[in-house]
């Protein structure tokens, strides 16, 4: 006869069972706090690494953390289906969640109440309410609308009167500018192909073909070019500029070439420039010096950029209307010695960027600071860190043979010294280059969903709706609810007064008008 289990037994492994899975819960979520972390860090780099391996990086995290999420709730859920509840100094199995944003409109939906007491049928009084929030969204909705024109005549006279006929985005079109502009930041704000969202649009009971939403964009960007001159006029009125490029595969024969986006970028926030930021972009077909110099033929001020030998001759002394000044980018001369101390674990390349962070620490104190405070400070405290750093590569240099990787890496700042120290006597210049890679940032991700420029003019039309887009961007603006109102009323805007439809001039409208209502 079999003996019957001892009840101890099963008490001793329930317990073994309970322990194991509040360390594994405990894990994962140590687990999910250091991914976050890691993500947060590299998104937000202090020193602006933003290789194309970074940003590879970033997807692989979030992709980790999101499947350690899923699991973690699938499991969780799965233990309160089978009414499992969380023992006594177990950790919570979801995190806390902060608030719902509070710019969103509420919906009070109020749960009936018993009309009396359920015990003894009494009359009931309210205590309070206890409410919880779900975040909701409603479906995109499509409608029709019909502008009516009512014709009269004139009983005395027969003379007939109509109301003019309203302006359109497009002429002779049929998109209302909440659809242009829907379509225009979905392409090149999202980087969403036109053929990507004919299928949507399908799906959802509207057919628009590839053709007419390429007509429509085209068209839109022909509206809007204006404003994109506007934006040139005052990035290229800036003190300081930044400056870089990146690929952009091209359409030709049948096969792909490599040609450019170009950015420049007015950003005056760090020493406390009063001008609102903008950025400019433009399209080529290759990258050769002839571009930047036609980009910036009547600009003469700083510009911060990377040791791209095609910005060579803006720095002459003898051009006209006057030299550029070369700002020399500190992070990408970091990233160099960081490469060697991560990949190759060489002891001198970790000293290196750990003197490198000295200087982006000191400097980081005065950020947003005015120009002169930020000079200031850069004579007392930064100068003697840049100089220590200058006086210990000069040393390590010498020992070290050309062929060294950290060699070519100290020969790249060494070189170009004057460029990298320029910032000590000047508080308008920023010690990276990293506004101008934000900008470019969004081009890297969205050249892998549209693969490719379909001719010089599809770049081209690119370059101004990223202008446009990304300066809206910069000011903390919603680009379709700008795109949207300055479609609605570009037609008849006066042209004296188109300024007011830039983004930092429109948003204080718009301000205006919420103050006034």
């Amino acid at each position: 006869m079999t003996a019957a289990p001892d009840p101890a037994d099963d008490v001793e492994a329930l317990r073994v069972a309970l322990a194991a899975e509040r360390e594994a819960r405990i894990a994962a979520e140590a687990m999910i706090a250091h991914l976050k972390l890691v993500i947060a860090k590299l998104r937000h780099d202090k020193f602006g690494a933003s290789s194309e391996r970074g940003r590879k990086l970033i997807d692989q995290l979030e992709l980790e953390l999101g499947d350690l999420v899923a699991t973690m709730a699938e499991e969780a859920t799965r233990t309160e289906g089978q009414g499992g509840e969380r023992q006594p100094g177990a950790p919570p199995r979801k995190p806390v969640r902060g608030p719902l944003p509070a710019h969103l409109p509420r919906e009070r939906v109020v749960v009936p109440s018993p009309s009396a007491c359920p015990c003894c049928g009494g009359k009931l009084s309210k205590l309070g309410e206890d409410v919880t929030e779900t975040l909701e969204v409603v479906p995109r909705s499509w409608k029709v609308v019909q502008t009516v024109r009512e014709r009269f005549s004139c009983r005395a006279c027969e003379t007939i009167t109509q109301p003019p006929a309203p302006f359109h985005p497009i002429a002779r079109g049929r998109a209302g500018p909440n659809l242009l502009a829907m379509v225009l930041e979905a392409k090149y704000g999202q980087h969403l192909p036109l053929n990507r969202q004919s299928e949507t649009y399908s799906q959802e009971g509207v057919e628009l073909s590839v053709s007419t939403l390429a007509d429509w964009v085209s068209t839109a960007a022909a509206v809007l070019s204006p404003l994109h001159a506007l934006i040139g006029a005052h990035v290229l009125a800036a003190e300081r500029l930044h400056g870089d490029d990146t690929t952009v595969p091209l359409l030709a024969r049948g096969k792909t070439v490599t040609a450019r986006l170009w950015t420049y970028v007015r950003d005056d926030r760090p020493f406390a420039g009063p001008a609102p930021p903008a950025a400019l972009f433009h399209f080529s077909r290759d990258r050769t010096a002839e571009h930047p110099r036609r980009h910036l033929a009547s600009y003469a001020g700083i510009l911060q950029a990377d040791a791209y030998a095609g910005f060579g001759e803006l720095y002459r002394p003898d051009r006209k209307p006057g030299p550029i000044t070369e700002a020399a980018c500190w992070a990408h001369f970091r990233r160099k010695a960081f490469e060697l101390a991560e990949v190759a674990r060489a002891p001198l390349a970790a000293e290196a960027v750990r003197r490198i962070d000295r200087v982006f620490e000191a400097e980081r104190e005065v950020n947003g600071r005015p120009a002169a405070e930020r000079l200031a400070h850069r004579t007392a405290v930064v100068a003697p860190l840049v100089a220590d750093l200058h006086a210990w590569m000069l040393e390590t240099r010498g020992r070290l043979s050309r062929h060294n990787d950290l060699a070519k890496a100290l020969d790249y700042a060494l070189k170009r010294w004057e460029a990298f120290t320029g910032f000590l006597g000047d508080g308008r210049v920023c010690l990276t280059n990293n506004a101008a890679e934000r900008a470019l940032r969004g081009i890297a991700l969205g050249r892998k969903a549209w693969l490719f420029a379909g001719s010089d003019r599809g770049g081209e039309r690119a370059a101004v709706m990223i202008s446009l887009i990304t300066t809206a961007k910069l000011n903390d603006i919603d680009p379709h609810a700008w795109l949207a109102d300055v479609l609605a009323r570009i037609a008849d805007h006066p042209v004296s007064r188109l300024d007011g439809l830039l983004p930092w001039n429109w948003a204080r409208e718009i301000e205006r008008r919420k103050a006034a209502a």
